[in-house]
């Protein structure tokens, strides 16, 4: 097909046809695309998403060499940061790391356009790149879709509050705080958003319906990224970029989507052309391709299914499992009002893991402790993660479902306390559930 013959059909030349000269414009955004979006996509967990290893952490690449030798380079010498980064294991992704990373992959895709587009400045098109290029960051995007999605199917991205969430004064949770915890307490809205990305991210799998996977991955990521921008989550750059991806997918169909939705114009059907020119290669493509997506959305699946196991609700409960009120505290033999202000005085206890215990002054501050709880000898030991050295050792017995006492030993002094179990439906975030009828709105 000729180029005047795709011009006169489609307004403008087509990206995937092999014999049209791209304009200079596209030919300089694709060579700019495919280094920066190419090298974002290898540096962090995009890339790592799509290699399913069920129960194996695979690291970021950027904390490898050599991207992490180059991140440190440049934020001493161009930035001035004196300190060590943060670059693993923080769950942020807008770490210092993470920025200055992003600098050097910019800088690197303006330098590497720059001189590609003199080297390489008398090729017509990059049709063959693009298709393939194209297929990349398919699948580089649903693999988000889908790891983020199944995280909200299966809700424990934002699990239900725990019991510390319930009894903190609202005015404590920070803004990141208060989304998870609203999202997490509406965990048929967190199903719903899930249910929406993985929509997309499955649309995505099949050539045919990229388009459509590609707009409501450009919906659900708007979405998320405004959130993450005014509620302060530190995953602004990861949904930015994958906003950036979806307006990569969605590019060829600009014209066409413009013509639909604004001008009312007849649409033509894409030409965006397949992967090999016969149609028995192009069939074994379309298989591989369902059958890894098939893969990504299992391992998925799996992932999402075991965390839900390991730390959402279908998680274990600690065996004291409850909010315990203190009703009364002996330090040393004497009451502890007597030995301490009620500003440090010790309001309530929370058994909610079963490794943890939280301790809740009365001014509503928490102190956190690990815990090791024994049933059969009715003890718990409580320890610090700060200080190795410390530890607290309690024996325990529990006279009724709802009462409980402790006796032992904790920062030097002899304790006893006992406790009265507070019944948690009395929360109306736990109790209230869904109504179809309400003659007045019920908002407390």
């Amino acid at each position: 097909m000729s180029t005047q013959v795709v011009e006169s059909q489609l307004g403008h030349p087509d990206l995937a046809t092999p014999d049209v000269r791209w304009s200079l414009p596209a030919r300089i955004a694709f060579r700019f695309c495919f280094v920066y979006f190419g090298l974002y996509c290898l540096s962090n967990q995009i890339i790592t998403s799509l290699i399913v290893l069920p129960n194996v952490e695979i690291p970021d690449p950027s904390s490898l060499w050599p991207f992490r030798q180059i991140v440190f380079w440049t934020a001493a010498h161009v930035f001035g940061v004196a300190g060590p980064l943060v670059y693993k294991d923080s769950g942020s992704g807008d770490k210092t790391f993470d920025w200055v990373l992003q600098f050097c992959l910019l800088i690197v895709g303006i330098a590497a356009t720059a001189v590609w587009s003199v080297l390489d400045r008398k090729r017509p098109n990059y049709s063959t790149a693009y298709k393939w290029f194209r297929l990349f960051i398919r699948f580089c995007l649903a693999g988000q879709m889908l790891t983020y999605g199944w995280a909200k199917a299966i809700p424990q991205q934002m699990p239900f509050p725990y019991l510390a969430k319930l009894v903190e004064p609202f005015g404590n949770f920070s803004p990141m705080g208060v989304l998870w915890a609203s999202i997490g307490a509406s965990q048929a809205c967190e199903v719903f958003a899930g249910c929406a990305e993985m929509l997309g991210g499955i649309l995505l799998i099949v050539p045919r319906t990229t388009m459509l996977g590609a707009l409501i991955c450009l919906a659900d990521m708007t979405q998320v990224f405004v959130l993450n921008m005014t509620y302060d989550v530190p995953v602004k750059l990861l949904s930015f970029h994958l906003i950036l991806l979806s307006c990569f997918l969605l590019a060829p169909d600009v014209k066409r989507l413009v013509d639909l939705f604004f001008l009312n114009r007849t649409v033509l059907p894409s030409t965006q052309f397949p992967l090999f020119t016969t149609a028995r290669a192009n069939r074994v493509a379309l298989i591989i391709q369902i059958l890894f997506g098939a893969v990504l959305l299992g391992g998925n699946a799996y992932g999402g299914w075991s965390g839900w196991h390991q730390y959402g609700g279908g998680s274990p409960k600690s065996a004291l499992y409850g909010i315990w009120n203190i009703e009364r505290l002996t330090t040393d033999g004497q009451p502890s009002s007597l030995l301490m202000t009620s500003h440090d005085q010790w309001r309530r206890i929370l058994f909610d893991a079963p490794t943890r215990a939280t301790f809740q002054k009365m001014d509503d501050s928490l102190a956190r402790y690990g815990a090791a709880i024994d049933t059969d000898q009715g003890t718990v030991k409580l320890t610090k993660n700060d200080d190795p050295n410390w530890k607290a050792m309690f024996t325990f017995v529990r006279p009724a479902p709802d009462r409980l006492v402790l006796d032992g030993e904790m920062d030097g002094h002899k304790q006893q306390i006992e406790l009265q179990l507070f019944d948690r439906n009395k929360f109306l975030v736990v109790s209230r559930g869904f109504h179809w009828i309400q003659e007045y709105p019920f908002n407390r």
